[in-house]
């Protein structure tokens, strides 16, 4: 692979961690950088791209935890339901992923991507505003805001259909889950921040167990995980920054449009 396609790959990555803690649909992006520039077989793409989420998925659990996200009871709560689905989920997408053809894949793949998209833009059109400005304050408030967060929070039955749903694609395809979890748990109702933060909490037990699905496999290509990963790691953190201090509705409708392009090129060229 030639310097300036690794330069591209580690590009890729970076932007595609600004996405995952900004707005969630950012962890495909290494995937299709590695379906589309390498050589790589569809299950060596899926184990390359997903070890990468384990560190980025840690990563973005700690940022939420310290932002207060994950300290909620209800937001834990739904995050350990999301996680508890995973560990079912991820090896059903893991003996799929290994099975699939080149154009299987692509079909696939594109097809989440599209779904991504359509949920952002989704999002942005019905979901906007929903957030609190500001944190209650004082006995009153809290209680106030703790109901208000009980009340905003899906059903359990809806929060294990879409986990599973979430963690078998995933598995397929090798991204974290933050991709589809986030504009799924916010079409559903959830405010943007707990979903960023379930999803990411979601998203460690998806890569853990896809790397040993893969890796029980020997499908996963270390040097281009290092490559891709490190990048990905720090757009984490700026994608944090971003999410909790600047408008995203620029970054999303950048999104929407990008997923909306490569869908058309996965689906028609895979």
């Amino acid at each position: 692979m030639s310097a300036a396609g690794l330069v591209l790959l580690g590009a890729i990555g970076l932007v595609g961690g600004v996405g995952i803690t900004a707005v969630g649909p950012g962890g495909v992006l290494p995937t299709i950088g590695l379906f589309a520039l390498t050589s790589l077989s569809p299950a060596q793409v899926a184990g390359t791209s997903i070890v990468t989420h384990v560190a980025t998925g840690a990563l973005g659990t700690a940022a939420y935890t310290r932002s207060g996200q994950l300290r909620e009871p209800a937001t834990r709560r739904m995050a350990l339901v999301l996680a508890a689905t995973a560990l079912v989920g991820t090896p059903l997408g893991v003996l799929a992923g290994t099975a699939v053809s080149r154009h299987a894949f692509a079909v696939v793949l594109g097809c989440v991507v599209a779904a991504a998209a359509g949920l952002v833009w989704y999002r942005a059109n019905h979901t906007d505003g929903t957030q609190p400005a500001s944190p209650p304050t004082g006995a009153t408030g809290a209680m106030a805001g703790a109901a208000e967060t009980e009340a905003a929070t899906p059903p359990t039955p809806l929060i294990v259909a879409l986990g599973l749903a979430v963690s078998v694609l995933s598995g397929i395809v090798g991204v974290g889950g933050p991709m589809l979890a986030v504009p799924l748990l916010a079409a559903a109702g959830l405010p943007v921040l707990r979903s960023l933060a379930c999803a990411q909490a979601q998203s460690i037990v998806i890569a853990t167990v896809g790397t040993v699905g893969y890796l029980v496999h020997g499908t996963i290509d270390w040097p281009l995980a290092v490559l891709v990963g490190l990048p990905e790691l720090a757009g984490v953190l700026v994608g944090w920054k971003i999410a909790h201090a600047l408008p995203t509705r620029a970054l999303r409708n950048a999104l929407v449009v990008t997923l909306g392009v490569l869908a058309l090129y996965l689906v028609g060229h895979g």
